[in-house]
């Protein structure tokens, strides 16, 4: 009998995403907790999933027991469980959306373009997202391909919950990926997906969980705003309340690592974050951020990685921390 190998998979975001963590994976990397590799944690948690960039990477990597998944993005959420229960039919639709697309000139793909992104506007008083539905297939085939085919490849919602991004004039723009999204399927076959608050994962965490945080980034100025994911936004009194989630769950015995802007990039007196999570761990790595479509906004700068576990302590100098380690 022929030995069953587990099949090699290269799962990677189905969304162009604002602020997807694709750049940093490999400074995550080398953050992770010491438990994570002795394979002493059991249980991965994400309530800002987003388009799921760490999500894919650790389960690639890494047999979790159990997965929790989570976004207040109601259209996102919707999308993940279309590739997770459906994902023949979403090629199906993506490949006639994709076919109907690429065969027209540039003006009348404009056109097009308008016309689904109308269309995916007038039917969202009709959709329910708390009830899987077929008509949930059709909608997550014209999310990718907005999301594929529109402005600089941004999700934005106005107030009323519209998408409302502009045209983008890709010459060959990539609708479908066949192989990715069957991939992706594949590991959200046993997670758990829910739509909602971040708080609503609270329930999935215990001590032997690995919980990453990305919640929308604060504002390092006016101009770079981009918090539209959903239509009620992220302030920074949910930064406060995130940071108290932080501690709840870090009482709880979890592990977390959780990212952010660094408002020093543009203030080095503006100590937000340093003093929300003061008692924890706090690093500031390289990234490039490509949200701000004026070209002097897309610049090299610091991001935040904090976390409740030490990060090579006898090494790096770049840690902050006011209290001693208290779970080796």
């Amino acid at each position: 009998m022929t030995k069953q190998t587990k099949p090699v998979l290269d799962a990677r975001p189905f969304l162009k995403w604002a602020g997807g963590k694709t750049q940093l994976l490999e400074e995550f990397a080398r953050r992770l907790p010491v438990d994570l590799k002795k394979r002493e944690i059991t249980n991965y948690v994400e309530p800002f999933v987003g388009g799921g960039a760490v999500f894919f990477y650790l389960n690639q990597r890494f047999s979790f027991e159990t997965c929790s998944i989570c976004d207040i993005n109601d259209e996102l959420i919707l999308s993940y469980r279309v590739i997770q229960r459906s994902v023949k039919k979403l090629i199906s639709a993506l490949e006639d959306l994709e076919s109907d697309y690429l065969s027209r000139n540039d003006k009348r793909r404009e056109s097009f373009y308008y016309d689904v992104r109308n269309t995916f506007n007038q039917d969202l008083p009709q959709i329910n997202f708390k009830k899987y539905s077929p008509d949930w297939i059709e909608r997550a085939a014209r999310i990718i391909f907005l999301n594929r085919t529109c402005y600089n490849g941004l999700f934005r919602v106005n107030r009323k919950g519209e998408f409302n991004v502009p045209f983008g004039r890709y010459k060959n723009p990539e609708i479908l990926n066949e192989d990715n999204l069957n991939d992706v399927a594949t590991l959200l076959k046993s997670t758990r997906i829910m739509p909602g608050d971040f708080t609503r994962c609270r329930k999935f965490v215990d001590d032997h969980t690995f919980v990453y945080l990305d919640p929308p980034y604060r504002p390092l100025n006016r101009t770079s705003s981009f918090t539209s994911y959903s239509k009620d936004g992220f302030s920074d009194k949910d930064q406060v309340r995130l940071a108290r989630f932080f501690r709840e769950l870090d009482e709880k015995g979890a592990k977390i690592l959780l990212s952010n802007s660094d408002p020093k990039n543009e203030n080095p007196d503006d100590s937000f974050f340093d003093d929300l999570y003061a008692e924890y761990f706090i690093e500031r790595v390289p990234a490039k951020r490509m949200i701000n479509c004026n070209g002097s906004g897309r610049r090299d700068i610091s991001e935040l990685v904090i976390t409740n576990y030490p990060i090579r302590p006898h090494a790096n100098l770049a840690i902050r921390s006011t209290r001693k380690w208290r779970r080796q």
